[in-house]
């Protein structure tokens, strides 16, 4: 069977919009992203589902229309930090053991250094809307997590905030404690990775 030039057209953005696009995670086990996080962005092309060209399945539907939200995922190879960016945003991972010591907030000399390095990237993107966020593993007790995970996204604040300097940045900071993994807490890789402090802020320049 011949297929015209607008068919062919047609079952490709047909086939675009039925699909979903899964992010890249360190590990695909964890629930959805903290609030707040979700992508927003809109689907920009109508389709009418009744258009005989799309040639659908009897009885199929489409599926909401929705822009893939395309994630690159960078992680140097020691795994103690990691940078996520988005269509909108861009995300900085740091592991805890490379911020703190065991069960502790207080910031070592070597994480002031790569919390600068993040306060350059916010400059340069121009943000002004900040997220801390902490977390922990599961072990221990959940609210012994809840406020260490907050306490260290404080102390990761303060320091942001004194290298930005800028009274317009305006930060959200919470602890999620052990809310959120990204990787498996029955193994102790992928307790590690779930100890950790993201930074995030939305992408103003390519």
């Amino acid at each position: 069977m011949t297929t015209t030039p607008r068919l062919a057209l047609a079952v490709s953005v047909a086939t675009l919009l039925i699909t979903t696009a899964t992010a890249a995670r360190a590990d695909d086990t964890g629930p959805s992203e903290p609030p707040g996080t979700e992508p927003s962005a809109t689907a920009p092309v109508k389709i009418d589902p009744t258009d005989p060209d799309l040639k659908l399945p009897e009885g199929a539907t489409l599926a909401a229309p929705k822009v893939l939200d395309i994630k690159s995922v960078v992680e140097d190879q020691s795994g103690d930090e990691r940078r996520e960016d988005t269509n909108a945003d861009v995300t900085f991972a740091l592991q805890a053991e490379v911020l703190f010591s065991k069960d502790s907030a207080k910031l070592g000399d070597e994480a002031k250094a790569r919390i600068e390095t993040i306060a350059e990237e916010i400059k340069k993107q121009n943000a002004t809307r900040i997220r801390v966020f902490g977390f922990t593993d599961n072990l221990g007790s959940s609210a012994h997590g809840d406020i260490l995970s907050k306490q260290r996204a404080n102390a990761v604040q303060a320091v942001l905030d004194q290298d930005l300097n800028d009274p317009n940045v305006t930060f959200d900071v919470r602890g999620y404690g052990e809310q959120y993994p990204i990787a498996d807490n029955s193994t102790e890789e992928g307790r590690k990775k779930n100890r950790r402090v993201e930074v995030s802020f939305p992408r103003t320049q390519s």
